[in-house]
């Protein structure tokens, strides 16, 4: 399936292109049919072969190349367009640029087209929900962040993964873009759907020299009619194509604390250690307040208490709070064999009168809600954040750069330093040059590790992911937010389906509480040590059960048990299946206003000629049961209290 549909859209360079835009008010098909072509052939490695589509318009210069990569292992293609004026007059206008721009078929009396995904991330038990959709005649379906956002991932309509079932199969769609992406699915009348995705908002001309791209599209090809399936083959490829690498290795599972800074902390730290809390890494944030805000937070317009960290803009650590910086705390972590992390925001300067506001302020794009913006696409710009975050690194010992984006989000500033005929051009070179800042960090520090987060989980489209992992995928974390647990159950009910590597921090180490924020990384926040020394025990029970669990959920295939939902008189579970190792999970809940203490499921993927042995972590001992039983009766559990929550481990027996 995969092989003719790139053998038919991505071959000749004349016919059946996957993507469209206008030039000087005409069509892109009738031109690029016209302009001459040439397609070169690359072999990235044994599973990917990279081609090039180039045309080059013979009046203006503009050059436009398609370069889509292939996959040999996977049912998979994907690409990114590239404009470059190669002329020394400027172009005539480009617009409506679309990366995707694909028309489909179904005959008549076959199934209607489904999309299924989920929304985004938007501070609410709602973000993540799963989400089905028949696209029915005269009907269209329409996707973006919110019109003030620029945020890949806002919004209940802002998640830039699809997964829309045809007649027999289906196709997967990425849109690859840390911006204010667009995508619409429309249907006519008949039996004919139009699938298009792009960069919002396009409509400008390229001086000479000047290049932009589309956003990333990736399609995942798949066949028969079981969408869960499905989506875990698209985990299978993420796990192997996407999922960042440090020494060649995917990143794995992680265990986490947040620490102030402070020197002195090393003895309450020491004290988690000598209690047998697992830790990975040492997660250094912003601080809220005058006293802990770790960088030279100036006198700007924030002043209330806990705002403090928004005035933003000299990115050098505080003296006078930490004469000798972070280097003795990460120097104490490494000896530990733990990882050290710290929090930056560079992209908002929020104070006027910080370094970057008195010295450079011709970097700065004004318009955000909290500030102004450092402008990514300005070279000069760029290669000194590239050159300063560097230093830091090096000084502080770090091994994890943490980037956040707070506030509404730079698409008002984007649009606002926009001419009218240079529409979008402001935002395409700041997000070429957002990754390529990522891309040279992670080339000079091999060994970095990159977390991604915009008052979330509110960036983590494809691109950014394959530079970067969430360690926390939505700031709907807090005890006092109403229906903070069971809105982080629909969380990785929804959320699974398409990121296999996420993280969040619980509040509490109650077993309801606290497994309902198992994930591959994991932390407890407010310090929960620090309020009765024997929690320093509730952490290492929790610590410890999430480590168990931990690879099931990154490498496993995933299957939800029940049918989501947010209500109190319901349970919610799901399993996490390693075929290749024979184990798994199951994580089930039982609500606080539901009045069934036992429920039956049914499980997935198993091996049905073999025994599988079984652990629930709340009962001593455990089971042997066979893989057609589990498959055709289910595994039965117990929550006596409610709310509860049950853990149960599985492995197949060997020899």
């Amino acid at each position: 399936m995969k092989n003719a549909w790139f053998k038919a859209h991505l071959t000749d360079g004349k016919s059946g292109l996957p993507f469209s835009f206008t030039y000087d008010g005409q069509p892109s098909a009738p031109l690029l049919a016209e302009w001459p072509a040439k397609r070169t052939d690359e072999r990235l490695d044994v599973n990917r072969t990279r081609r090039t589509l180039a045309w080059t318009d013979p009046k203006t210069g503009l050059e436009v190349r398609c370069v889509a990569v292939d996959y040999a292992d996977y049912p998979v293609v994907e690409w990114t367009v590239w404009f470059k004026n190669t002329g020394t007059a400027d172009t005539p206008i480009l617009e409506d640029i679309q990366g995707l721009d694909l028309c489909l078929e179904r005959a008549a009396g076959e199934a209607e087209f489904a999309l299924n995904g989920i929304k985004g991330d938007f501070e609410s038990a709602e973000g993540y929900e799963p989400y089905r959709r028949i696209l029915a005649a005269n009907s269209i379906a329409a996707f973006a962040p919110p019109d003030w956002s620029g945020k890949s991932c806002d919004g209940p309509v802002g998640w830039p993964y699809f997964n829309l079932q045809t007649p027999g199969g289906g196709t997967m769609i990425a849109v690859g873009w840390p911006g204010q992406w667009a995508a619409a699915f429309t249907r006519d009348a008949g039996t004919g759907l139009t699938v298009r995705a792009g960069q919002q908002l396009t409509r400008l001309y390229l001086k000479p020299g000047e290049e932009i791209c589309t956003p990333l599209i990736a399609l995942l090809f798949w066949q028969g009619d079981d969408v869960v399936e499905a989506q875990n083959l698209w985990r299978r490829w993420y796990r192997t194509h996407n999922l960042p690498r440090v020494n060649g290795q995917p990143q794995a599972p992680a265990t986490i604390v947040t620490v102030l800074g402070d020197v002195a902390e090393r003895d309450e730290l020491q004290a988690l250690v000598d209690g047998g809390v697992p830790i990975d890494i040492l997660w250094r944030d912003a601080g809220g307040t005058r006293e802990t805000v770790w960088f030279q937070a100036g006198d700007g317009p924030y002043h209330e208490p806990g705002m403090v960290w928004l005035n933003s803009g000299t990115w050098e650590i505080d003296a006078v709070k930490y004469p000798h910086g972070f280097r003795p705390l990460s120097d104490w972590a490494h000896a530990r064999g733990m990882q050290f992390m710290l929090w930056f925001e560079p992209e908002r300067v929020g104070d006027p009168d910080s370094w970057l506001g008195k010295n450079h302020p011709e970097w700065l794009l004004p318009g955000t809600s909290h500030g102004a913006l450092l402008d990514e696409g300005n070279p000069a710009a760029r290669q000194w954040l590239t050159d300063h975050v560097s230093r830091m690194i090096e000084s502080q010992g770090l091994d994890w750069y943490r980037e956040d984006m707070n506030g509404a989000g730079p698409l008002l500033a984007w649009r606002k330093n926009d001419a009218p005929d240079r529409q979008g051009m402001t935002e395409n070179l700041y997000v070429q040059g957002h990754l390529a800042f990522w891309d040279e960090l992670r080339r000079r520090y091999p060994r970095l590790r990159i977390d991604s987060c915009a008052s979330g989980g509110r960036r983590n489209d494809l691109e950014t992911m394959r530079r970067a992992v969430p360690l926390l995928r939505s700031d709907f974390q807090h005890a006092h937010m109403a229906g903070v647990v069971e809105g982080n159950q629909g969380h990785t009910y929804g959320l699974s389906f398409w990121l296999p590597f996420q993280g969040t921090a619980t509040f509490a180490a109650d077993p309801y509480t606290a497994r309902s924020f198992y994930l591959p990384s994991f932390g407890v926040s407010g310090k929960l040590w620090k309020k009765k020394p024997e929690n320093i025990e509730a952490m290492r029970r929790v610590y410890t059960e999430c480590r168990r669990i931990a690879p099931m959920m990154l490498e496993g295939d995933y299957y939800p048990l029940t049918p989501y939902s947010l209500a109190l008189d319901q349970w919610i579970a799901w399993q996490f299946n390693r075929p290749e190792s024979g184990d798994g999970v199951v994580q089930a809940f039982r609500r606080a206003g539901c009045a069934e203490a036992v429920q039956t499921f049914r499980l997935c993927g198993l091996d049905q000629a073999a025994t599988y042995t079984l652990v629930n972590l709340d009962v001593e001992g455990m089971i042997e049961i066979t893989g057609r039983e589990l498959a055709e009766v289910g595994v039965r559990v117990e929550a006596g209290g409610k709310p509860g929550a049950a853990v149960i481990l599985y492995c197949q027996k060997r020899g």
